[in-house]
């Protein structure tokens, strides 16, 4: 098992370290499932990857599906709850916490209808990368909240609405699969001057005693606020 590990000196107070969410991936802690059933969850499409921009740096990689003139960020506010009208998502949203071992613990198995947000990093709607998750299904068969993530579409748009009583809407700008062992930490979830939303649950192919080779993320971006 991997060491604790601490938060990269250049990240800000408000920014995930990368190296520890991805070791979280990729050890498989998060958002573990080992579905019985044999229906797979929708997978995104070639055509929803990033589009790279011509000299963009590993942290901007593709220009927003939404409007080009963006809102300013937010100051840092608790989301309570997560809307994604694509895909008929309304689910509360929980604070998610590192356990002891230094990995991210996973929204709860009993209430499948929960999204999770890294507590400890960015707050949707503020300047910077935040990270949500959530389970694709559960062990017992029942579908989990992002169970149909991967359905959604480029310029979808995902709701959250905040303790300050402001909603910051995100459009999508890509949807991408990534194998657990070669997951890219700096692409996922470098820091950013925008705010910017990662929507993370588990993807790619399934073995029974193995669960889910990879972990589908949906990459945003703040684009208006209510």
């Amino acid at each position: 098992m991997a060491s604790r590990r601490t938060t990269d000196s250049s990240s800000s107070p408000f920014i995930p370290s990368a190296r520890f969410l991805a070791w979280t991936l990729v050890a498989g802690t998060l958002l573990l499932a080992g579905a019985v059933h044999d229906e797979q969850p929708p997978q995104p499409s070639a055509g929803q990857a990033l589009s790279p921009l011509p000299g963009a740096s590993v942290h901007r990689t593709a220009a927003p599906a939404g409007p080009t003139v963006l809102p300013l960020p937010l100051p840092p506010a608790e989301p309570l709850w997560l809307r994604i009208p694509a895909i008929n998502v309304n689910a509360p949203v929980t604070k998610l916490h590192l356990d002891s071992s230094g990995a991210l613990e996973p929204p709860p198995a009993d209430d499948p209808n929960r999204a999770g947000w890294y507590s400890e990093g960015t707050a949707p709607g503020s300047a910077g990368t935040a990270v949500t998750a959530g389970h694709v299904d559960l062990p017992t068969g029942n579908a989990g909240v992002f169970y149909e993530l991967g359905a959604l579409t480029k310029g979808n748009t995902i709701e959250i609405d905040r303790a300050d009583r402001r909603t910051a809407v995100f459009t999508v700008d890509a949807l991408e699969v990534y194998d657990k062992q070669r997951f890219p930490s700096e692409k996922v979830y470098g820091i950013s001057e925008r705010a910017e939303l990662r929507v993370i649950t588990c993807g790619g192919g399934y073995a029974k005693h193995t669960g889910y080779q990879g972990n589908l993320v949906v990459y945003a971006t703040l684009t208006a606020v209510r």
